[in-house]
């Protein structure tokens, strides 16, 4: 009988064993990313502030890591003559699109460098936004961009940035509940980049590639696509360059005056096209928003000859 006793015992403590450990697990201690909107916002510039990085594994590679489930955006209206210090104007938790958003979000390129780059200066109206992720263990992540005028904006998670511009289609998100990015008619136009263009003219394995010429009077451009052996000709062509991080800066090239900018356009399977500009005018004559890298003949011989008819 004692025995029996001391059996009994000790599984009914195992079980309060267990059980305490599920609670544990249950009631973990929730990210330090606060669940309200701050108040005002702490940067001094369109875009590119975040209360504190989330330390959530993928954030130095991707704005939006994993798969959060909801998102609650908070805004920050002002005037980007005056930036810095707005007042919170409310907030909205998406109904609709939580995920795709972090999905689209996750794909922007992104960089620890410096974004700073030239902008036009044209005055007006900018809101600040903070979008608040949160993950089904109740870890959160906070992306900080803008809206503004000049869609000069910095879009951050705190350890990486992109300079990719979302504000129109986030303050459509914060208007309408859910997120729906209008895509252009044009699919020579619109395009963010994608994910790994940091590291790599073209990242990943591209199955198509569209050559997109200037666009015509009715804004539309002339195009030609190409399928997958052709694109990945390209990309290895353009990877092989000697690139450095981009300056967005043309400086004009003597000797190739005449021939057209070119946009390239490598499609995938999932997520967004990655953008190649090429610009014989220039030097460098090559850029991806975050990488540049001079073009050589033998590079625009290869994209001339699959550009659109003029």
């Amino acid at each position: 009988m004692r025995l029996l006793h001391g059996v009994r015992v000790a599984l009914a403590l195992t079980a309060a064993c267990a059980a305490t450990m599920l609670i544990s697990q249950a009631v973990r201690a929730p990210s330090s990313v606060p669940a309200s909107c701050p108040e005002r916002w702490g940067g001094d510039r369109p875009g590119g502030w975040v209360p504190a990085a989330a330390d959530l594994n993928g954030a130095g590679e991707s704005l939006v890591p994993g798969e959060p489930v909801s998102a609650m955006i908070c805004a920050y209206p002002g005037d980007n003559a005056h930036p810095g210090g707005e007042r919170l104007a409310g907030s909205r938790i998406l109904t609709g699109g939580a995920t795709a958003m972090a999905h689209d979000l996750g794909y922007l390129p992104v960089t620890t460098d410096d974004l700073d780059a030239p902008c036009t200066a044209a005055g007006g109206a900018m809101t600040n936004y903070l979008i608040r992720f949160a993950y089904p263990r109740g870890d959160a992540l906070w992306v900080g961009s803008a809206e503004e005028v000049n869609a000069c904006v910095t879009t951050t998670n705190g350890t990486v940035g992109s300079r990719s511009y979302v504000g129109r289609d986030i303050t459509a998100a914060y208007r309408t509940g859910t997120w729906n990015p209008v895509r252009p008619d044009d699919p020579c136009h619109g395009s963010t980049g994608r994910r790994g263009q940091n590291e790599r003219m073209v990242p990943g394995e591209p199955v198509s590639v569209l050559v997109c010429g200037q666009a015509s009077h009715d804004g539309r451009s002339p195009r030609l696509e190409h399928g997958g052996q052709t694109a990945e000709a390209l990309a290895a062509t353009l990877n092989a360059l000697d690139s450095r991080p981009s300056g967005d800066v043309c400086r004009g090239s003597e000797g190739v005056q005449g021939v057209v900018d070119l946009r390239l356009l490598f499609g995938y399977p999932d997520g967004p096209p990655a953008e190649v500009r090429v610009s014989p005018a220039c030097d460098p004559g090559v850029d991806n928003g975050l990488l540049q890298a001079r073009l050589d003949k033998t590079t625009l011989d290869q994209v001339t000859r699959l550009a659109p008819p003029a």
